[in-house]
């Protein structure tokens, strides 16, 4: 039966419905963070914490969300994060979760570890997406998917820089993710002798080059003119070091699947905003799940925030408008949340609005 999305008034309920639609290894593998899942619980707890401090008798009969990120311009600072497979939610895949991002005025970060090649989904983005990289052991490998995604229209590359191992994900150990015979993840290639009988995400792990440092920056700024845009940093020594290498920056703990226990990237907002002093946009992801979070997230400095699980959650319900319809209620969500705070635009977006 059709999922009626107009009974779904928010992203948990969003996701609670979710929950009866997904198979038992796509709801392990999406929903689980590593070890006790003290991160990925702190991801969400963590903006019920900070209070906000509306100022009133301010005209807040137009109120507007839209902004831009590296030059795109956003309906609304709210877009997706690179999130593996698409296609063990729905057929359409991430073709179905970018055609809902450009159609909202929203950004699609495409994963590597995508059910669609590069050059499909970038037809359904309309030219709103980036590519999120990994470096493998294997340099061309990496070097043959940077040309594609710039061929193909990429706005900035995302090097996930958070993952030289996987975490320990133990609903995933509990109940593994394996692709059916026969299917291709177009930007993995060809399994090498000996994987084939590995699971999915150890096989995978065994691709990633664990002796990535500060120095492989430089090669990537070789191989690419796009922007570069670090994922996975939580510090403001990191965030100096990014923005003295000319990179962006994307404060993420990884949804909660890495480093059991680190900060979340809320508490390291304030300090990465300062550390980085203007010389680099700042993005985070992790527990979004109501209006009044993105706004307090771009009080403290972010330029965006993106979202991930939520997006899987409504594709999984209703494809292409189910992804839509979470972005909407978002938006909508942010547009109440400033007029209730006595903001008009983003730019009226301070830190003196959250009590921290």
């Amino acid at each position: 039966m059709p999922t009626d999305l107009s009974q779904l008034l928010n992203l948990r309920e969003m996701e609670q419905a979710a929950y009866g639609v997904l198979s038992p290894a796509a709801l392990a593998y999406y929903k689980g963070g590593a070890n006790d899942e003290v991160t990925l619980r702190a991801n969400r707890d963590g903006y019920a914490q900070l209070r906000l401090r509306p100022r009133m008798l301010v005209d807040v009969t137009n109120v507007d969300t839209s902004t831009e990120v590296l030059g795109i311009p956003l309906a609304f600072p709210v877009g997706i994060a690179p999130c593996a497979m698409h296609g063990l939610v729905h057929p359409d895949a991430e073709v179905g979760t970018a055609r809902a991002a450009a159609s909202m005025g929203s950004l699609m970060t495409l994963s590597t570890m995508s059910h669609r090649t590069i050059e499909d989904v970038a037809g359904a983005a309309a030219g709103r997406f980036w590519f999120q990289l990994y470096l493998y052991r294997d340099r061309e490998v990496s070097r043959a998917l940077i040309a594609r995604a710039e061929a193909a229209g990429a706005r900035a590359l995302v090097l996930t820089v958070d993952a030289p191992k996987l975490g320990r994900r133990e609903e995933i150990i509990r109940t593994p993710v394996f692709i059916e015979a026969g299917t291709v993840l177009p930007n993995i290639g060809p399994r090498r002798a000996g994987t084939e009988h590995l699971d999915d995400m150890v096989y995978f792990d065994s691709l990633l080059d664990p002796a990535l440092t500060w120095q492989d920056i430089a090669w990537l700024r070789g191989q690419t003119t796009l922007p570069i845009i670090l994922k996975g940093l939580l510090t403001a020594e990191d965030a100096a070091l990014a923005a003295e290498h000319g990179c962006h920056i994307w404060i993420s703990n990884h949804g909660g699947r890495q480093l059991d226990t680190a900060v979340t990237a809320l508490e390291a907002l304030p300090e990465m905003t300062e550390a980085a002093a203007g010389r680099a946009e700042l993005y985070l992801d992790g527990g979004i799940t109501r209006g009044t979070d993105v706004l307090k997230a771009l009080a403290l400095g972010a330029k965006a925030v993106f979202i991930a699980r939520a997006a899987l959650y409504g594709l999984a319900l209703a494809g292409e408008d189910g992804v839509r319809h979470t972005l909407k209620l978002l938006q909508d969500e942010l547009r109440l949340a400033m007029a209730l705070s006595g903001k008009t635009k983003i730019a009226d977006l301070e830190p003196d609005l959250v009590k921290v």
